[in-house]
């Protein structure tokens, strides 16, 4: 597959910087879309969603049928395990940022809660949403890509 817009990444160095919390969950709340990730018969699954940050916490909304409901269904009272990232990078010159939230995701059951996050969240595909999936973020990561304006020494990743 080629993409026929595709332009050269300038030429340069990048340079990796850790984010702390406090600007990881800035950036976080500051996009509306990221990819959900958690274990299906025991295999890393991936999904692409839409979300809002609410107290601190990532509200999702899903459905009946989807595999990250039937885990928080099957899930204790702590919840299933999940890992969130989302990002902003720049296709062209590949700077920008990079966040990664992990922590435990549980169904909300509260029906005034789950009536807030249906219209703070609204599905972007044509299908029913009856569920919301609230993750609590323990371990919060998070990377700005940058240029390296620093002659002579290239660091960073990728």
């Amino acid at each position: 597959m080629t993409i026929d817009n595709a332009q050269p990444v300038p030429p340069g160095p990048r340079r990796s910087i850790e984010l702390n919390r406090d600007e990881a969950m800035r950036l976080l709340g500051s996009v509306s879309f990221g990819r959900i990730v958690f274990t299906q018969r025991a295999l890393p699954t991936v999904r692409p969603v839409n979300h809002v940050m609410v107290g601190g916490d990532i509200i999702i909304r899903t459905h009946a049928g989807a595999a990250l409901t039937s885990r928080a269904q099957e899930a204790d009272g702590s919840g299933v395990v999940v890992a969130y990232e989302a990002d902003l990078i720049d296709p062209d010159t590949h700077l920008g940022w990079s966040v990664v939230a992990t922590g435990y995701a549980r169904l909300v059951t509260d029906p005034e809660e789950l009536a807030r996050y249906r219209t703070l969240l609204t599905s972007w595909v044509q299908q029913t949403m009856d569920y919301a999936v609230r993750i609590h973020p323990d371990l919060i990561t998070g990377i700005r890509l940058t240029a390296d304006d620093t002659p002579g020494e290239a660091v960073g990743e990728g």
